[in-house]
């Protein structure tokens, strides 16, 4: 009899949901790609649906939810806090409602399916447990350091410890947390928003903004956060509101949303916050990259404090600032960890995957087997994507594209690396949706790394972005040393790293400011046809790297194939393939 686990992200940014069988992880996806809403927070209902129709099953098959927030943990730390601090009565009342809202899941569950009755177990599992297990369980690791960095959850912001072992007998332990009001996360949030991107989740652009400045406003940013011992760091509180201010939140059915997280105080530290609508100046450049410097110093102290402690050379890191891809790529060269693995999704939709593994284990499942791909969310045969075509026939001739059906996958490859020889755009849509952030290949824009002017032609046809954020390579494993300084696999495009100098020049759509790129590592046993297309571009021009870019137009990462259709007919597009199905703008040249 088979053990069926569900693992949920609810009532929070990033709300997602993952399904383990027998301590195998079979499916796992973001509700943000069926609402259409960027970063969905509330109860995963159609990601739950997903789970359970991918693996065959019922509601009443599943042995257990597991949702990743456990409200009995750091009690003590939580009273002792509101003793000392006394926080306002109001930030009190939201935090219970906040707590009373995640711990109402199986409320949820039953009212999503009301035909189907769940009689199994609701696990609630600590926050940053699940963060462990989504980078611990999944490396290729026999031990390592598990760290867990993020804004906060279950009142800590968090937390480190050692996993070890496979199979049966695998263990994840928790040792230490750092807890509320202090943050990482908060810090870099804080900024973010200082820096006037508003969004939740616009951490990205600071981290592509930081490039195109200089450091030289670390001192005052370093009075902003300090780190302290192992695995504690302290913010400066008068800067901050976090902690004092009942905030304006929204973490439920939309778009999360919530008021500035830094004080008035900081003006007198900084000057004014930068509005959204005013252009980029020198001095916010600087900023960014002054923010991004004492972020990677506290970091590295961090990892550094860890190694002393435990002197385990390989690392596991999750939570939202794994989401950091330029700190991951210097963590090796800035502490003695060797080896580091970075969950498919460090952010909270992760925590789905660790609470269903964390439940799994503790109902005597083994360690699940190493994720070295992110391919787990829904796919669509060739009928279904002729099936949408077909819906938009009219438009289609309207928009003058061609359609035709190209069985053969070398022959399909080698029309599309023509294609992209030309400068020609791609949205290339196939097999499963990845999960997590980052379009690995599956749900991607692609466009040839040796045009200067790629960038610009992106952004005019599709993605209408900053312009000072780069555009990631997809490489073929095998070639990494050859292009990049590091010889690593990065499957999940979470590390940043440097691009040989004398490559840098060659690829010139995908090189950053300061000559790096956050790389996605390509294998054949992972992702066959993708690699067989930049295997091909590789025959025909040399470089075994393609420029690879979210297939979206300010949305979430598109998931039916009728999304993928009606992004390609509203933009400038020139090629969509849909399967075996290959669309062209004849008009486009």
């Amino acid at each position: 009899m088979r053990n069926i686990v569900i693992g949920l992200n609810a009532f929070h940014a990033d709300s997602a949901a993952a399904l383990v069988i027998d301590g195998n992880l079979v499916a796992a996806a973001e509700e943000e790609r069926f609402r259409r809403i960027k970063h969905w927070a509330g109860f995963p209902t159609e990601a739950i649906k997903f789970c359970l129709k991918e693996a065959g099953v019922t509601l009443a098959a599943v042995d257990a939810i597991a949702i990743n927030t456990d409200p009995s943990v750091a009690r003590g730390q939580r009273l002792l806090y509101a003793i000392k601090k006394r926080p306002s009565l109001s930030l009190i009342v939201e935090k219970l409602k906040t707590r009373h809202a995640r711990m109402g899941a199986l409320d949820h569950l039953q009212a999503a399916f009301p035909e189907q009755r769940f009689s199994g177990k609701l696990l609630p599992i600590e926050h940053h447990l699940a963060h462990l297990a989504s980078a611990f369980d999944c490396s290729p690791f026999q031990r390592a350091v598990a760290v867990s960095i993020d804004g906060f959850g279950d009142f800590a912001s968090g937390a480190y410890g050692v996993g070890e072992g496979i199979g049966l007998d695998a263990k994840l332990s928790i040792d230490g947390h750092a807890y509320f009001p202090h943050s990482l996360g908060i810090f870099y949030q804080a900024m973010t928003q200082y820096l006037g991107f508003m969004n939740y989740g616009d951490e990205y652009k600071v981290m592509g903004l930081a490039p195109y400045g200089k450091p030289i406003l670390i001192d005052q940013v370093r009075q902003l956060l300090v780190y302290k011992a192992e695995g504690s760091y302290e913010l400066s509180l008068d800067y901050f509101r976090h902690h004092t201010d009942s905030l304006n939140y929204q973490w439920e059915d939309g778009s999360p949303k919530f008021d500035a997280l830094f004080s008035a105080k900081i003006f007198e530290l900084l000057g004014p916050a930068r509005d959204l609508n005013s252009a980029l100046t020198q001095r916010d450049k600087d900023l960014a990259a002054s923010v991004q410097f004492v972020y990677e110093e506290n970091l590295f102290a961090l990892l550094n404090s860890m190694h002393a402690k435990y002197g385990i050379d390989d690392l596991a890191l999750a939570g939202g600032c794994a989401q950091n891809s330029v700190a991951n790529g210097k963590i090796t060269k800035n502490t003695p960890f060797k080896n580091i693995y970075v969950a498919a999704s460090g952010a909270d939709a992760g925590g789905a995957i660790g609470a269903a593994l964390v439940g799994a284990r503790s109902l005597g499942q083994p360690r699940t087997q190493a994720l070295e791909h992110a391919y787990l969310g829904p796919e669509f045969d060739n009928a279904q994507c002729k099936a949408a075509i077909d819906a938009c026939a009219d438009e289609i001739k309207l928009e003058g594209v061609s359609v035709r059906f190209v069985a053969d996958e070398a022959a399909l490859c080698e029309a599309v690396v023509a294609r992209i020889a030309i400068g020609h755009v791609i949205g290339w849509f196939q097999g499963r949706m990845e999960f997590g952030p980052r379009a690995l290949g599956n749900r991607s824009i692609l466009a040839d790394p040796r045009r200067s002017d790629i960038k610009d032609i992106l952004n005019a046809k599709i993605k209408r972005r900053e312009s000072f954020r780069p555009f990631a390579p997809s490489i073929l494993r095998e070639y990494v040393s050859d292009w990049f300084n590091d010889d690593v696999s990065v499957p999940f495009m979470a590390q940043v790293l440097p691009i040989r100098e004398d490559k840098c020049a060659q690829i010139p759509a995908v090189t950053h400011v300061d000559g790096s790129g956050r790389l996605q590592t390509v294998q054949q046993t992972d992702n066959p046809r993708y690699y067989k297309l930049i295997d091909t571009f590789r025959r025909a021009t040399g470089v075994p790297i393609l420029l690879n870019t979210s297939f979206n137009e300010n949305e979430p990462v598109v998931c039916l194939p009728a999304e993928a259709l009606a992004c390609f007919l509203r933009t400038k597009m020139d090629v969509l393939v849909l399967g075996d199905w290959l669309l062209e703008r004849s008009s486009l040249g």
